[in-house]
């Protein structure tokens, strides 16, 4: 009974949550609250013994949490609809890499969803292959929106992955134009529910309460990015997540696929192939096949579009100021002028990779990852807080549970673009317990009766 009672304000929270973004009521507030009762509903849960099909319920459960989503058009970014036209692209014979969306060629694949200004008989002008500037002004300019589509950027090629193509592709396949981004929710939704199962069984498998994976399948964040904003992040977070299971049975070269699966994606998961490295062992085969496959499945697309493979991600990168730093590394903002961000930015990811080295085999691949891939979120602060999804799967794998912080204080952060001292206070705040937390870890006495506090023993 009291499983039931947690299950149902688990959806009552991501319905909350999705009506308070879908009308801007304090949207990320009432997030970050949602989170915390959420997180209290799985603390209350696992201090009562499990049931027989503990497992299940709490994928039932997953399953109602994404069904508010559903029920509307993406609601934290338009991202959806790119995805929707890349597939589409994909499935016409041409490639996303070397058309825009508002190129005349592919005028024949507008639609009253995804162009309700544009016509397939209208012209746009834009013809050829696209080209991205250098410059930050002109690369803002021709980044913008238009008003005549709802696809973001429309003037500039895709930046998404061969992989998350792949996923588009096959997505398009079975989703009819009418539909608009739903095939896209439908499938997110469904892996964020699978990625539940999934990390249940691992808790399971590893002498953990299986329950915990309701700080996955029942976060509303992970409602309002799947069901609804239909991330490709999602996908990363299953790939990254079954990669780190299959390293820890010590089968390296089926986790270099997925974890090169992962960043081919999104290519954040990058980050990891430190934590996958057994340099003390010799034992370089995660990351090389990672590398190996990244690198193939950009190779069908490299025949197709040449040197436009590349996309926009360079136009990207200035865009968002990763190129200077000049709007990224919040936390740095607060002590550092821009032209030193990127230089201290590149050594705390370099001291960061070094470490990561130096830890494998000294800790679980799990916990390795979590911090890892926490610590380049503090030290980045990327604008979109949904990057964040892969993190809240590795918490709860690794039993990091302090990290569900981050994401959480990500969307603080975002309700606060343009306030950079301020986005910077936040992810701080976010960092300090963090950190608070890892420190009470390595003290014994106060280890143990964390542990006991956070359910972390079988019961």
């Amino acid at each position: 009974m009291r499983g039931l009672a947690g299950g149902l304000v688990a959806v009552a929270v991501s319905a909350g949550v999705i009506a308070a973004a879908a009308v801007g009521w304090w949207p990320n507030l009432v997030l970050v609250v949602g989170c915390l009762i959420v997180g209290g509903v799985g603390w209350l849960l696992v201090r009562r013994p499990a049931g027989a099909h503990v497992v299940l319920g709490v994928v039932a459960v997953a399953a109602l949490c994404q069904v508010p989503g559903l029920l509307s058009a993406p609601i934290t970014s338009t991202d959806a609809y790119r995805y929707v036209w890349d597939g589409r692209v994909q499935l016409s014979g041409s490639s996303p890499y070397s058309h825009v969306p508002l190129a005349d060629e592919l005028a024949r694949l507008r639609d009253p969803v995804l162009f309700p200004g544009l016509s397939p008989a209208d012209r746009t002008g834009v013809t050829g292959p696209p080209t991205v500037p250098h410059d930050p002004a002109a690369v803002a300019a021709l980044s913008a929106d238009d008003p005549r589509t709802k696809i973001n950027r429309p003037a500039v090629p895709t930046i998404y992955p061969p992989v998350a193509q792949a996923y588009f592709a096959a997505v398009a396949l079975v989703t009819p134009w009418s539909a608009g981004t739903f095939g896209l929710q439908v499938a997110a939704a469904a892996l964020a529910v699978a990625l539940t199962a999934l990390l249940a069984l691992q808790l399971r498998r590893r002498g953990r309460d299986p329950r915990w994976a309701v700080l996955w399948g029942w976060s509303p964040i992970v409602a309002l990015e799947a069901s609804s904003a239909a991330h490709v992040d999602v996908l990363a977070a299953v790939f990254i997540v079954a990669a780190v299971n299959l390293a820890t049975r010590r089968r390296p070269v089926l986790a270099g696929l997925l974890l090169g699966a992962a960043a081919a994606t999104k290519l954040l998961p990058l980050l990891l192939l430190p934590a996958f490295t057994a340099l003390r062992r010799r034992d370089v085969r995660t990351p090389l096949v990672a590398v190996g496959t990244l690198a193939a499945s950009y190779l069908p697309h490299v025949l197709a579009a040449g040197a436009l493979v590349i996309g926009f991600l360079p136009g990207y990168l200035t865009q968002e100021g990763f190129s200077d730093g000049s709007s990224r590394s919040a936390i740095l903002a607060l002590v550092l002028p821009p032209e030193a961000r990127q230089l201290a930015a590149g050594l705390l990811a370099l001291t960061l990779a070094v470490l990561a080295l130096h830890r494998h085999d000294r800790e679980p691949i799990a916990v390795t990852c979590c911090w890892l891939y926490g610590a380049a979120l503090l030290l980045t602060t990327p604008t979109y807080p949904w990057y964040g999804l892969p993190l809240i799967a590795l918490a709860v794998l690794a039993n990091r549970f302090e990290w569900l912080v981050v994401p959480a204080a990500a969307y603080l952060a975002y309700g606060s673009f343009g306030h950079d001292h301020r986005q910077g206070l936040i992810y701080l705040a976010a960092a300090a317990v963090v950190l608070s937390v890892s420190t009470l870890r390595h003290r014994p006495v106060l280890r143990n009766r964390f542990d006991e506090l956070v359910g972390a023993r079988q019961h």
